[in-house]
């Protein structure tokens, strides 16, 4: 694998928390308006990736194989909104460490699970042992990182 590659999903993990603590702080400007931070964060996304699109070329043929599509091909909006609001909804009320600790955790998990069986349509990757020892490591991280108060006072 391409230590670039590498890199770049590392820069999109650190994106994404620094996207749940901007939002949850424009929500609480906004009134604690959870629904139009959420709203205002993938409406300047979209207009960005519409500028990005139309440079690009090709989107009108791209948007005309759109209905052809099984239906489920077309939750990944849906999901990225609802994933995006419950990071704005919950950073100010769970903080951003328990909050990413377990956004990690559902990804790891399901995405593990993904791989493994070829769920939605991706290639089969086998999930080793190997594998499923490092996701403890990390689900365990996960764990410390959500108790380490309580361990500690105890």
């Amino acid at each position: 694998m391409s230590t670039l590659l590498f890199m770049i999903a590392f820069c999109a993990g650190a994106a994404i928390s620094c996207q749940a603590a901007i939002n949850g702080q424009l929500a609480g400007a906004i009134g604690h308006n959870t629904i139009a931070a959420a709203l205002f964060s993938f409406l300047s996304g979209s207009v960005l990736l519409a500028v990005i699109a139309i440079g690009r070329g090709g989107l009108l043929p791209s948007l005309a194989a759109l209905p052809a599509q099984p239906w489920w091909r077309l939750t990944g909006g849906l999901l990225g909104a609802g994933a995006i609001f419950c990071t704005v909804m919950l950073a100010p009320r769970i903080g951003l460490g328990a909050l990413l600790a377990l956004v990690i955790a559902g990804q790891l998990l399901s995405s593990l699970a993904i791989d493994h069986f070829g769920l939605l349509g991706v290639a089969v990757r086998q999930v080793s042992w190997l594998k499923m020892t490092g996701a403890a490591v990390m689900l365990g991280g996960v764990l410390l990182t959500l108790f380490s108060d309580r361990l500690t006072a105890a």
